[in-house]
């Protein structure tokens, strides 16, 4: 019995038909029928050009996809993209149901080529004069002309020159697609797991990190060939991975003379094309539990080239296509191939805090609502993980940490490091771990990792083998893909002390110095680090030092600019709060009613670039409030007999730090005292939660310290005269009551440190000395 035959499906497409539609598309788009913005951003111009054309409203509208021609024609620019978005458009509004973009969409690779031969048919004349741009393809165009014109003169029949050249030669743009931004019938982005053969050919949208960038070599696309006997020009063009080159003349010359001329390669009149290899990686959310992340080849040309670097978040618009093995790994691979995403289109997902633009009206409303109420500060930091009950000032300092201080360079090369470090101790289940991963969501660039799951290579940067040019490369770790970002990682303290020596660089000079397999160089990582560890014993053991319950080294933890200890300590009325709080999230699946609306993550995002763009100075006289407060922690350590309080010059560059982020959320341009007032209550909020239980003999009372608040004040102003009403906003700003203020004048008062006068808004210390009164001060008291 015969084997039953399938049917052979024919689809009935007119590829002619096609053509023609591309052309009157490419003729008859105008810019009034897309986006105006959309369509000034795709023609290039920039305010020169606004100034002689006008922008799309102020002149009539104009042939979009015919003035990207005519760029194209004057050698301004060479890549035309076409948006399918505009096609689908013009398919609607013409009424011919020809199936352009489904057609596209199903056979990418083929519609390349006709789309380029319908551009080539409609391309316009230049309009300026492009003499001087000539290069090696217009000379031999020219010296064809002047043959055949002299063959013409003897009545020899001749082609056009430009027919006998590959169309690619003659072609000086390269065309790319960009897919339907409908999510409806475009789908959403895939999973690099997602990807299945049956999209061979297709064009696809695939999201994920981009983890390994090569650099851009040059694909050579035609390849030209001089013969030695005849002098021809011989083009060969190159659609795959390899090719044989020529090694006779084809030419009619030497096939008449029977003798056939030896060809030799001719570099200057071949064409080479861009080229850069891509390794993109799934997200860690795409990832299920137990497997181990895909990745993807992309291959970028053209314009696409240098659109990526380590470590973004992408979507790439491509066609999937196959690869066989060559070499030796075809031999191992038999019958297998290998896949690849030739790049289309590339959208950048967490674009870098400079690049995100302006804030959206509706955002802007709402800050500007938040900043006339006065409550800015507070309710930034609470849209922080507002799923996490308590914490605020952890997260104010989360805060900070996201708006950074400002990098600088001195004029001899030396960098002062802006980003700020934190490190988060704590017993186990105070929300550590869930801090950090909604930091690495705000963050345009974020990072998350484990220690224990970390080696050092994993943080800094690998040296292997490039599989494309088979060169020896680094590969970049968390660190290095967390540049201009933030690297989160939690267990810091099970890392072993071999990988976390790999960190001590970063976190002070942000940079990572690298001498293996003969490569030695410096990559930049100027990342903020946030780190989140355990106590040595599982939980905080409050009759030993902090030292010792933290285990880590005295060098490493001085490079943090701030150490918070969260302890999980039971007190009936907090545990019936989180309790409330914990059972809410988890029955009505959102955080309970605030008495405002956070702010999302693509909300904060927005300021945080806004506020990232000043600069903040610090003036003369916040300067020497500065060093007034820093000098007197110092005395404080001195007096700390046992050592358990640290104070280090970091501490003041901290301080620095932190006072310039606070000025940068104001979108204020000078530090001012409120802002020092801040850095210094957080710092101490973060000393006290490390030190304050096992103090000792040194007193840490509210009263002495609203005390030092306001000797510090009069030593800063060189006077012993101060206003009562100053000193009540300085006092409240760090998070003190009137009550205190008031407890602590009186007291003071019957002590004869100070006395006041005029009716009681002045303030006078009777004795302004050094810190051997204040010994004496406490000393009565």
């Amino acid at each position: 019995m015969s084997a039953q035959r399938l049917p052979v499906i024919r689809l009935n497409i007119d590829y002619g038909k096609q053509q023609a539609a591309f052309q009157d598309f490419l003729k008859g788009f105008k810019t009034s029928q897309a986006d105006p913005a959309q369509a000034l951003q795709d023609l290039h111009i920039d305010d020169e050009d606004e100034e002689v054309f006008g922008t799309s409203t102020d002149r009539a509208p104009k042939t979009k996809y015919m003035d990207i021609l005519q760029k194209v024609a004057n050698r301004d620019i060479d890549a035309i993209t076409i948006e399918l978005d505009d096609l689908d458009n013009y398919e609607k509004s013409s009424g011919e149901n020809l199936h352009l973009v489904d057609s596209i969409t199903k056979n990418a690779h083929h519609y390349l080529d006709i789309m380029s031969r319908a551009i080539d048919d409609v391309m316009p004349k230049e309009t300026v004069d492009i003499s001087y741009k000539d290069d090696v393809i217009d000379v031999i165009i020219s010296h064809r002309k002047a043959i055949a014109g002299a063959l013409q003169e003897e009545g020899t029949q001749t082609e056009d020159p430009k027919s006998l050249l590959p169309p690619d030669l003659t072609r000086r743009y390269q065309v790319y697609f960009k897919p339907l931004t409908d999510p409806n019938r475009a789908g959403k982005a895939l999973a690099v797991r997602n990807v299945k053969g049956e999209q061979l050919g297709h064009l696809i949208t695939v999201r994920g990190i981009a983890t390994r960038v090569s650099d851009v070599k040059p694909a050579v696309m035609v390849n030209a060939y001089t013969c030695d006997r005849c002098g021809n020009e011989i083009f060969q063009e190159v659609k795959t991975k390899q090719f044989t080159p020529l090694q006779e003349c084809p030419s009619d010359t030497c096939k008449k003379n029977d003798a056939k001329g030896q060809l030799f390669m001719a570099t200057r009149a071949s064409k080479f094309l861009p080229f850069q290899d891509v390794r993109m990686q799934e997200m860690s959310d795409q990832v299920p539990v137990g497997h181990i992340p895909r990745s993807i080849t992309i291959q970028c040309h053209g314009a696409q080239t240098r659109t990526i670097n380590p470590g973004d978040v992408i979507d790439v618009a491509g066609i999937f296509l196959p690869t066989p093995y060559t070499g030796f790994r075809a031999i191992k691979a038999g019958l297998l191939t290998d896949t690849y995403l030739e790049a289309q289109h590339v959208t950048q997902h967490k674009k870098h805090y400079h690049e995100i633009g302006d804030i959206d009206p509706e955002t802007e409303k709402r800050i500007k609502e938040l900043r006339e109420a006065g409550s800015l500060y507070d309710h930034l930091a609470q849209s922080i993980a507002p799923e996490i009950f308590g914490h605020l000032d952890v997260k104010k300092a989360l805060l900070l940490l996201l708006i950074g201080g400002v990098s600088k360079e001195m004029g001899d090369g030396m960098k002062i490091r802006g980003d700020i470090n934190i490190c988060l101790m704590g017993d186990p289940g105070v929300a550590k771990s869930q801090l950090l991963k909604y930091i690495g969501k705000i963050a345009p660039r974020g990072v998350y990792t484990t220690g224990r799951g970390s080696s050092g290579v994993g943080l800094t940067a690998a040296v292997m083998r490039d599989p494309v040019t088979d060169e020896m490369i680094l590969e970049g770790g968390a660190l290095v893909l967390a540049d201009n970002g933030i690297c989160c990682i939690d267990e810091f303290d099970k890392m072993d002390d071999s990988d976390r020596t790999a960190i001590h660089e970063v976190m002070e000079q942000q940079t990572i110095s690298i001498s293996k397999a003969g490569i030695t160089t410096t990559l930049n990582a100027r990342t903020s680090i946030v780190a989140a560890a355990n106590p040595l014993y599982g939980r905080y053991n409050p009759k030993v030092s902090p030292v010792e319950n933290i285990n880590l080294p005295a060098a490493l933890l001085s490079r943090f600019d701030i150490l918070f200890l969260i302890l999980d300590t039971p007190a009936r009325e907090t545990d019936e709060q989180l309790a409330r709080h914990v059972t809410y999230v988890h029955m009505e699946n959102k955080h309970p009613e605030m008495n405002f609306e956070p702010l999302s993550p693509h909300e904060m995002r927005a300021y945080i670039s806004k506020a990232r763009q000043r600069r903040p100075v610090v003036p003369r006289d916040v300067s020497e409030y500065m060093v007034s407060a820093y000098v007197r922690m110092r005395q404080a350590m001195k007096k700390d007999t046992e050592n358990r309080r640290q104070v280090t010059p970091r501490t003041l560059l901290a301080l620095v730090r932190f006072s310039q982020a606070l000025a940068r959320l104001r979108f204020s341009d000078q530090v001012e005292m409120a802002d020092v007032d801040e850095a210094l209550r957080l710092t101490e909020v973060a000393m006290a939660s490390l030190y304050e239980k096992d103090m000792g003999d040194v007193d840490t009372t509210t009263t002495t310290k609203i005390y030092h608040i306001i000797k510090t004040m009069a030593q800063t102003s060189q006077g012993a005269e101060l206003s009562i009403p100053e000193i009540r906003k300085r006092v409240l700003a760090r998070g003190f009551r009137d009550d205190d203020l008031l407890e602590t004048i009186e007291t003071y008062e019957a002590l004869d440190v100070w006395q006041t006068t005029g009716e009681g808004t002045r303030l006078l210390f009777i004795h302004l000395d050094n810190d051997d009164a204040d010994d004496d001060v406490e000393m009565d008291l």
